[in-house]
């Protein structure tokens, strides 16, 4: 697969009509040479010196760009309230993971607020998989105050065995869902790692003993693209199929209001739309509540 020819078809997206704006909004901004960031639950840049106009710069670039999906973020006294509190899940997978001169990716990496994150640890590399325009401008944006060294590929799962190189580390949160091929996914992931790495999975589950998933007819919590919610053992069971040896289930989380809500920095629907009014352990389309799986699955030696 010839990815340079694909990078370049993609960065053609940059101009289109709808993304055209956030590209010149960003390249509006001045840099600024005196930035203190601070890699926490919300990843905030304290800039030195910043004039009230270029702080409504700032938060006109970032409302330009809504919705904001994964975060928070700050500028000063600017708040980026983005829908999913990503802290939570980051701070339940962090006491799992050893990063330390390890080469990263991170799989549906939306704007980046994962590997952002992942940057105290000292990896030897972090690239990000996303094939959004919008996302990867928000990483742009972010990133104009942090000018970290990670590296955002316009590019999906499907890419990653093809990659230049292979993973000690990949992280796939929130994607498998997605895909009608959720055992061709896993081993596309399984041939982008270094034998002897591992994968940091999570996705929808329903409860369940038995090696089976729930097949949505239409869409599952207002979501069209959801195709198979596993329970753990048929996850497990894709896992050793598509070759990973060792899966250790880390963690399952309902989820919850407090992690995903309507802010004003989305301007659509979030979770408790997405739920039966009448009954919140139901989806609104009378499926089960979503509900995730954690799980590290490891690529023997």
């Amino acid at each position: 697969m010839d990815l340079d020819t694909l990078r370049q078809e993609r960065q053609k997206w940059l101009t289109w009509k709808n993304i055209k704006p956030y590209q010149e909004a960003i390249a509006a901004l001045r840099e600024y040479p005196n930035v203190e960031v601070t890699l926490g639950d919300c990843v905030t840049m304290q800039i030195d010196d910043l004039s009230t106009q270029e702080a409504e710069q700032i938060k006109e670039t970032a409302l330009l760009m809504k919705p904001w999906r994964k975060g928070p973020f700050g500028f000063n006294d600017l708040y980026i309230d983005s829908e999913w509190q990503s802290q939570i899940k980051y701070n339940l997978l962090e006491p799992h993971f050893d990063l330390k001169d390890k080469i990263v990716g991170d799989i549906g990496c939306n704007n980046g607020y994962y590997l952002f994150r992942m940057l105290p640890q000292q990896p030897k590399k972090l690239v990000g998989f996303d094939p959004s325009a919008i996302y990867y401008s928000q990483f742009q944006f972010i990133n104009h105050f942090i000018k970290s060294d990670i590296v955002y590929e316009l590019l999906g799962v499907e890419h990653v065995e093809f990659y230049e190189h292979k993973f000690d580390t990949l992280f796939c949160l929130g994607v498998l869902y997605h895909r009608s091929d959720p055992v061709a996914m896993l081993k596309s992931l399984f041939k982008g790692l270094h034998k002897g790495g591992e994968l940091i999975l999570d996705t929808f589950m329903i409860d369940g003993d038995e090696e089976i998933c729930l097949t949505p007819k239409d869409r599952y919590s207002k979501i069209p693209n959801i195709y198979f919610v596993p329970t753990i053992p048929a996850l497990i069971n894709w896992c050793h199929r598509a070759g990973f040896e060792t899966v250790e289930v880390l963690e399952t989380m309902k989820t919850e209001a407090h992690e995903q809500r309507k802010t004003e920095w989305i301007d659509t629907q979030s979770l408790e739309d997405f739920l039966d009014p009448n009954d919140p352990e139901k989806t609104i389309e009378g499926y089960p509540a979503p509900k995730r799986v954690y799980l590290k699955a490891l690529k023997s030696l």
